[in-house]
Order: structure tokens, then sequence, then C-alpha cells
């Protein structure tokens, strides 16, 4: 060991001694040379070094090789010269006042330190701030931290590695994963996701991103961090932020892997043997269409082995005045389920035109997105269990086996392997988003920034149903076809002055932001009667309908939404002590009444750095301990269009006038103008301390929190008396949501070969619904959540929406268990059980999907040039309505469809087995081994680099949860329930490699 040290001083210094006695012609070559070392001695690769002229501010860049090395071969003599040195997660260096003469050369070495997490830059909004300079709660996540496997969406990066983050998934390839930050705020299907920010464009589609392309992502979770964005913002913000241009000499990277996936829990279904024995021991014989004597398992009839793969190419370099990037991204995504599948193309280009000293800087960016998703029937996901197993896929003569008389359960009882062969649904969406940005230096501290973004997305759908295809049967054969563009334009104008008197540093933005939303620009159509299925869609006019067909041209119209804002935000501080910011956004939306369409959205934060007081002195242990608190308004205008708040005309089901010897379907109103509809509003008061301790080998964070919504919109019932339609879309109720978030990173050990970090995050949340009604509308309570049961009828939902309660409450039935005859049991009011207690006078509060507690645990080990990773997330104290599994209790209909293993001790007689009741309501809580992912990395010469590894995603799981995964959807208005439209999630292998050049 002492002796490889020596030997790699003693190479150092033959380095520096080459630099130093090299010859004049090769000092006329490069003048300057020289090398970058961390504080061990180790050359630093990549580090961005920027020779600048301190007089004439002109400057060249370039970067470090692989062993630290770097030259400059173009500096004109004379000077003075700075040498500016960065890079992420390293201290920014200057070494000044070097002169250039000719014939002469300079040797540079320096040592640069490692960035605490509070030195390192952060985006928030139009801007970037150090974490120490932060008042509001924001979580950045490096790429290192991503998880990583078979990603679809950006989403899934941050699962588990956000506090106050709920990120669930199926293991559906076309699926996108619901994301909730510190909990609910809506009643509204759809309006509980975060707003996105891609590379500063407000609202941009994620699906524009390739995971492999992305450097960081910030998550504003407190109003007084995402108030700048206000009408949009109080589900939280992500921001995301790309790979852009480089600098210095073209780098050129590549990454792939591919993956193999399977199933990795499913329900125990009975076999077709032990399906016949408990019918046979109950007196019960299938009829000859229903057994043929198979034994068929379902389930591996419509399941595969997925085989996914991802490419990821980028290049990207620059001069002294214009730089460059591109990607290019392929992701086939094979679901495990035959028939579904995902793949997507990505291409990105980027340029920086830098003018004028820097002074003018202008940046255009084109992406575009190409996918396509191959879906499948949702009626599949309920028959692969309960088809009867008795018989097989096929007949004798080749043709499936199926029952067209037969409806029995919820969306119908069909072959699910003919599901997938006789029907076909795919989508194509292509996406494109150019936008560009300019940066204009106009006195010393004032920039003015301005964007122009145009985003267009066009979405395809095609149906074909074949002639065989019990979804459409007599059609003989049926397509079925979409096309709607929709299009965001953007304009963002904003200064930003910087400037520091003193002790005193402040800084002010000042904006305007315009955007228009054109959506449902297209049309849809269909044909029947093919002569032939081969074509699929594709040839519409090959259809031959009869005088009773009737075309589906579907519902799209055009919308145009527009909104208007003005924003400010001031950020000041004292000796980097005191910190104090505040904003203010001025929104104005087309969406909303006439009386609301403007809505005002404030902030206030401050912050005290307490280490940088005098009396910290002497505290040696802690490194950085920051107080910091805010208040702030922000608001929830997802999922309005343009005639959210309009009143709106259209065909009256059931109602007809009699007109020119014809019976024609009356027009009438079937939406209430509402001229006082506005946004929902969340306040949020959030206190939050960030430490740093033992050189900053241990930092962490506390939040505490208290959001507020209110205005929430629902319909309401109405007077026609009063109203053109007896439903209104109005302002009305508030939720709750309290809670604490801790995060905790530390690197116990940390060594010239060895070093182990890991991090941990905790988040407790509280929901509760506090008003339901005011002045002009009353509820006592909305029921939700309507699954049903077979031969349960009279339920008017399994979830109630009450003041009290938390969104997402159950409402069942209470299982008081078996008669003396084996039939199942209910409590009423009373508390008297009794088979007859069935009806929704005796449901009752029995439980809620909102967890407790979200946790994850990373875990980086590295040795020399070996690297290990695991990662264990999970969640506590939630409960999930099985209401698959009780669909699958249902042994008097044993001989229809079939029953859940656990089922075969049931009564055959219990005609209430599968009611939905608390019964059926089980712990959600989990803890799962997500990832676990070994690499190693090949030294090689210069900045070269070769990293290969083989990883696995959901490794193990430990539930008490009976149905096929806990990770259960907790988006929307009825989180929490499994009800037969599950995608089974995936365990898989990958082996990937990652090429730098």
């Amino acid at each position: 060991m002492m002796y490889s040290t020596k030997l790699k001083m003693l190479k150092r210094m033959l380095c520096l001694g080459m630099i130093g006695w090299a010859s004049p012609l090769l000092a006329q070559e490069q003048p300057v040379k020289g090398m970058v070392l961390d504080i061990s001695g180790q050359g630093i690769p990549g580090v961005t070094i920027k020779a600048e002229h301190e007089k004439t501010r002109k400057s060249t860049v370039t970067t470090s090789s692989g062993t630290g090395l770097f030259s400059f071969s173009n500096l004109a003599t004379g000077g003075p010269y700075r040498f500016i040195f960065s890079s992420i997660g390293f201290k920014s260096d200057t070494l000044s006042g070097y002169m250039l003469a000719s014939g002469q050369q300079i040797a540079l070495s320096i040592k640069l330190k490692e960035a605490s997490n509070e030195l390192q830059e952060v985006v928030i909004g139009y801007g970037k701030s150090k974490r120490n300079e932060i008042t509001g709660a924001v979580t950045s996540i490096k790429p290192d931290e991503f998880n990583r496997g078979v990603v679809s969406s950006p989403g899934q990066l941050l699962q588990g590695k956000v506090a106050g983050l709920n990120i669930t998934r199926s293991g559906n390839p076309t699926d996108k994963p619901a994301v909730i930050l510190r909990g609910p705020s809506s009643f509204r299907e759809g309006a509980q996701e975060p707003f996105y920010v891609i590379d500063g464009v407000p609202g941009a589609s994620i699906d524009l991103v390739a995971p492999d392309d992305i450097v960081s992502m910030e998550v504003l979770k407190d109003a007084s961090a995402t108030a700048i964005y206000g009408s949009r913002a109080a589900n939280g913000v992500i921001m995301v932020n790309t790979r852009n241009s480089g600098k210095g000499l073209g780098k050129l990277s590549y990454s792939a892997y591919a993956a193999s996936e399977t199933i990795s829990n499913s329900i125990d279904m009975a076999s077709g043997d032990e399906l016949r024995s408990y019918l046979r021991d109950n007196g019960k014989v299938l009829d000859k269409i229903s057994d043929d004597g198979s034994n068929t398992h379902w389930l591996d009839e419509v399941t595969r082995t997925g085989i996914s793969q991802n490419h990821n190419l980028n290049f990207n370099g620059g001069g002294e005045n214009s730089s460059y990037g591109a990607s290019l991204n392929y992701f086939d995504n094979q679901g495990i389920i035959k028939t579904s599948a995902m793949e997507r193309f990505i291409a990105r280009a980027n340029m920086e035109q830098r003018l004028f000293d820097n002074r003018l800087k202008i940046n255009l960016n084109l992406t575009n997105s190409n996918t396509t998703n191959d879906r499948i029937a949702s009626q599949v996901y309920n028959n692969m269990f309960t088809y009867l197993p008795t018989v097989g896929v096929r007949k004798a003569d080749g043709s499936f086996y199926e029952d067209p008389s037969r409806t029995t359960g919820t969306g119908g009882y069909y072959n699910p392997v003919a599901l997938l062969e006789n029907n076909t649904f795919q989508g194509k969406t292509n996406l494109y988003l150019i936008n560009g940005n300019l940066k204009a230096n106009i006195l010393n501290g004032l920039d003015f920034n301005a964007m122009v973004s145009v985003q267009s997305e066009q979405l395809n759908e095609n149906l074909y149903n074949n002639r065989f295809s019990m979804l459409k049967q007599g059609f003989n054969g049926y397509a079925e076809r979409s096309s709607v563009k929709n299009t965001q334009k953007v304009f963002e104008g904003y200064f930003n002055y910087d400037k520091s008197f003193g002790d005193h540093n402040l800084k002010l933005l000042a904006g305007y932001s315009w955007q228009e939303n054109r959506n449902g620009d297209g049309f849809q159509t269909s044909g029947q009667n093919f002569v032939s299925d081969d074509l699929l869609w594709n040839n519409l006019g090959l259809s031959n309908g009869n005088g009773s067909t009737v075309v589906n041209y579907g519902n799209n119209y055009i919308s145009t939404l527009r909104l208007i804002s003005f924003y400010g935000r001031a950020i000041y501080d004292y000796k980097g002590k005191y910190l104090l910011q505040a904003t203010i956004r001025r929104d104005g939306s087309s969406a909303f009444g006439i009386n609301n369409r403007w809505g005002m959205f404030p902030s206030v934060s401050a912050g005290w750095n307490i280490d940088r007081e005098a009396f910290m002195g002497n505290v040696s242990f802690i490194d950085n301990l920051k107080l910091r608190g805010g208040y702030g308004v922000s608001g929830n205008s997802i999922g309005f269009d343009a005639y959210t708040a309009r009143l709106i005309y259209g065909a009256q089901s059931g109602s007809y006038f009699y007109s020119n010897g014809k019976w024609l379907t009356a027009i009438g109103p079937t939406q209430n103008d509402n001229p006082n509809l506005k946004w929902e509003r969340t306040a949020t008061l959030n206190i939050g301390l960030d430490f740093g301790l033992f050189k900053n080998k241990l930092n962490g964070s506390v939040d505490v929190y208290n959001k507020k919504t209110t205005d929430l919109i629902a319909p309401y019932s109405v007077s026609t008396t009063q109203y053109p339609f007896n439903v209104l879309t109005a302002n009305v109720g508030a939720m709750t949501n309290k809670g604490i978030e801790f995060t905790l990173n530390t690197t116990p050990f940390k060594t010239k070969n060895f070093s182990w970090n890991t991090a941990i995050n905790l988040s407790h949340n509280k929901n509760e619904i506090t008003s339901i009604s005011n002045d002009l509308f009353q509820a006592s309570e909305f029921y939700t959540a309507n699954v049903g049961g077979r031969g349960q009828s009279g339920a008017l939902g399994y979830q109630i929406i009450r003041e009290g309660l938390p969104l997402g409450s159950f409402y069942t039935l209470r299982y008081a268990g078996k008669d003396a005859a084996g039939k199942s049991m209910f409590y009423d009011k009373a508390g008297n059980a009794s088979t007859a207690n069935t009806g929704f006078e005796n449901f009752e509060v029995t439980g809620s999907a909102q967890p407790k507690l979200l946790y994850g645990w990373n875990n980086t080990f590295r040795y020399k040039q070996f690297d290990f990773n695991f990662f264990i997330r999970g969640v506590y104290g939630n409960q999930i309505l099985n209401a698959t599994l009780a669909d699958m209790t249902a042994p008097i209909y044993a001989f229809q469809t079939n029953i859940a293993k656990e089922a075969l001790s049931e009564s055959i007689n219990d005609d209430k087995a599968q009611f939905v009741s608390d019964r059926y309501l089980e712990s959600g809580s989990y803890l799962r081994l997500d990832n676990a992912t070994l690499g190693y990395t090949f030294k090689m010469k210069g900045s070269r680099s070769l990293r290969l590894y083989a990883s696995g995603n959901n490794l193990f799981i430990i539930t008490k949860y009976k149905g096929v995964d806990p990770e259960i959807n907790m988006a929307g208005q009825t989180p929490g329930i499994d009800y037969r439209n599950f995608y089974p999630k995936t365990r898989s292998a990958i082996f990937g490699l990652n090429f730098n050049l």
C-alpha cells in the first residue's frame, strides 16, 4: 500500500514537472496546462475550467480529462487572466492574476473541496439559489439518487426518494404513475398531480423527457416555494432539468440496458380438478359447455416474460461563444400480459450562442417524442382469474371456447386469450416542443429573460374488434379511429436584479406570462361489417354498414383556454444570516366564472442561518443549521377547460319532440352557468429545520406543515326552478392536510477505497375533510366508489365524503361471521348479527385508505471500482378494499365462474360471501426491496469510462395483503380500491452499461 501511494505521488510530480519543463514550441501551442485534484489528491474528471480575461471579459472553456488534466491552446498573450474551476459536487474556486507572455508556459494545480448540501445550487422557479439561501421546503434529487429499473415515466425516478411524495404505479407499461404530494387536496379526478416545469417551460408534458437526459429534479413542496406558479401550484411543483448544450471539447455518452420482467405475485385460484371436486361434494355439476375435462391456468395463458430495452445516446460540446447538445433515446417495454407494450423514441437538440462578451445568450431547444401504446381490453383483468379452468383455450376446430349467452360478473364472461387475440387497441402520441430562451445582461446585476415555447400533441387512437370478438357480437368486424391535436403556446418575460450593498444582498424578480391552450382539435369515426379483418382500422372505406348502423363520432370538441399572469419576487439576506423572501402572482384564466377570473397568490418566508452567528463559533460539530418558516397561498386549476363555468346545451336522453313526421331527440341544458366559479385555493404554513453535522457527514431536515384547501369544487344538486339543469358545479368544500417530514443522509464510513452512504426519509400526513356545505349549497355526505358486488344491490357507494373524515374513507357492511348454515352475517346499526342485514342503511365507516407513514431507505456502498446499492421503501397504516378478492369469493357462482382457492372452504349455499364488507378491508402496509444494483467501473485513458451493472427490481415484499399487490392507486376521488382492474406488478432483472467518451 505504501509503495502504491508513493508511486502515485511520483506520477503526479512527473506530470507537473513535464508541464513546467515543456519545450518552447509546446509552450506556444499550449501556454496553460494544469491538473485538478480532490482533497485526497485524486484527479477529478469533467471539471469545467473557464479562462477569462479580467479586463476584456473574453473567455474560453475547457474540461478536465479522466485523470484531471487540462490545457488551453488558444489564449492570447497579455492579461491578467483568471481561471474559474467548477464541477457538480465540488465548491467552485478561482485562480487570478496570471499574465501570459510569448514563449512562456503556466502550470496550474488546484484542489477542489467537496461542496456541502448548503452550497449546492437548486432550481426554484425563474432562477437558481444556493441551498443555504432557500427559505421554502425544497427537495433536490440528483441522477445518482434516482430509482433504477425499467422506467417508462420520469415520475418513477422519485418513487420513495422524497419525503411526503406518494407515487404508485402498476406493472402496465402504458400507464403513468399516480403522484400525490402531502396528501390529496381536491375531490376531483385527475386534479391532484403536481405541476411540472421542464427546463423552465411551465406545463410541458413529462412524456417529452427521457429519464437518462435528466440531470436533476426539484420538488417544491410548500406555498412559499410554489406560489410563484400561482393558480397551478396547489399540488406542489416538480422542476425537471435536463442536459443542455455542453462546453469545451465534444463529449459522447451512451447508456443501455436490457431487462427481463415476470409477474411478481398473483391470487391463488382453484384449479379445474379442485373446482370439479368442490362442486361434486356439494351436489353440483358443470354443464357440458363449461367442462371439457381441462385444467387451464388462465393467468399463464395470457402472461409472458416481458423483454425490455433502453438505449440513450448523448453528444454535446462547444467553443468560446457557442455550444450544442443532442440526444436520442429509444425505449421498448414489452408488457407481461401478451399484446401489451409501449415503444417510445425521443430526439432532442439544443444550442446556445453567446454574444457581446457573454452579455447576450440565446438558447434554442427542440424535442420530439413518438410513443406507441399497445393496450388490452379491460375485461382481461377479471377474466384471467375468473374464467372457468375446466375448459380449454380452444376447441378441437381451433376456435376459442366461448359462451355468448353468459355475461355473469362485471364486464362480462369472456375467454381472456380470445380477448387478446380478437381485439386490438393502439394509441399513438406524437409530441414536439420547441422553445427558445434569451438572456440579456442589461446592466451590472440586471438581466432580462424571455422564453417562448410551442408544444404540440397529436393523439391517434385506434381500435379494432374482429368478426370473432365477443365485445362486438354480430358486427362482423368493428373499427374506430380518432385523431385529436392539442397545442400549448407560452410566453414568459421577466427581469432579474441581483445586487449586493455591503452586508446586504438583494435579488428581485418581476415578470409577465401568457399562455394559450387549444385542445380537442380533431374528430372520431367508426365503421363495421368488413369484408376482411386483415387491414384492421387502416381502411374504414371497406366497411359496409346497414340501414341501422350508427357512426360513433365521439364527443371531441375544440376549446381554447388562456392564462395571463403577472408575478414578482424579492429575496433579501443580511450577512447570509437572516433571509427573507416574498412572492406574489396574479393570474387570470378564461376557464372560470366571469366574476372570478382573476386570483391573487402571495407568499412570505424567512430563514435564519444559525451556524453563522458568533455564539456558534465554538460549536465545531455543527457545520450548518438553518431555521426557516413560510406561509403562502397557491391555486389549483388542473382539470378545467374553457367551458367549465359556461351554460352548455346537449342531447336530452329520453326526451323527444315530434317534427316533420319524425320523433327527434330534444336539445336542452346539460351544464349550468356559474359566474362565481373560481380556483381551489391552498394555504400552507411550513416550518423547517435544516442541519449538517460533523463536517457534513450527517445532514438532513425536518418539516412540519399545515395545508388548508378551500373553495373545493364539487357537483351539487339544485332545483330546476332556479337553474336550467339539476346539477351545479360550485366552490363549497374545505380540506386540511397536516404532517411532518424527516430526511437524514449520512456517510458512516469513507476511506480511499471504501465508502458507505445511507439516506432515509419518513413522512406522516393526516387528511381531513372539514366542510362540504356553505350557506348556498348543503350536503351531508357524498357516496363514491360504487364498485358493486355480485348479487348486492342498493349500495350508493363503498366510500364516503363526509365532514370530519379523510378522503378515501370506506363505507361498507360490517361482517359478523357465519351462521349455523355457513351463511355470511352482517351487523346492523344496533350491533345485531343477521344474514338479512345487507341494506344500505346498515353501512358504516369502516376504515381509511390514507397511509399513516411513507418511508424510503437508500444505501450505497463503493469499494474501489465496485459499487452496490439497495433501496427499500414502504407504506404503513393504510387500508385497501380488496373488492377483487370479494368477487372471487363467490361460492354460489362456482358453476359459472372460477373462485379463489381459499373460497373452497366456504359453503356453496352462502349467497352473500362475496358481498363487499369490512371482511375484505385489508391492511395495505408493505415493505419492499425495490431495487438492488451491483456495478463495476473500468478505468480507461483520459475522460473515458465504462460501467457495467446488474440490477433487480421488486425483489421481495413483506405484506399481509391477499391481493396481487398492495401498491394500489392513491390518486383521485376513490383511493385504495382494488377492483378487478389491476395490471400485475412485475419483478425484473436488468443488465446495462454506461459508456462515456
